[in-house]
């Protein structure tokens, strides 16, 4: 898929995949030490919600 990027828009896209990764990462690790049942499940569907947006952007260096 040739989306016809700039050098711009490819810099943009590659720090919000960094950003979407870190965030991923950050509330896993929440998840992770969370005691709250109820807390631990949105910190792990969001931390899923980040990873699939990181894909998404990642299909448009393809």
């Amino acid at each position: 898929m040739n989306h016809n990027l700039t050098e711009l828009e490819v810099e943009h896209l590659r720090s919000l995949i960094g950003g979407h990764g870190n965030v991923s990462k950050k509330l896993e690790a929440y998840a992770a030490s969370c005691t709250d049942p109820e807390l631990k499940s949105i910190l792990e569907r969001d931390a899923q919600a980040a990873k699939q947006a990181q894909q998404d952007l990642i299909s448009y260096l393809n």
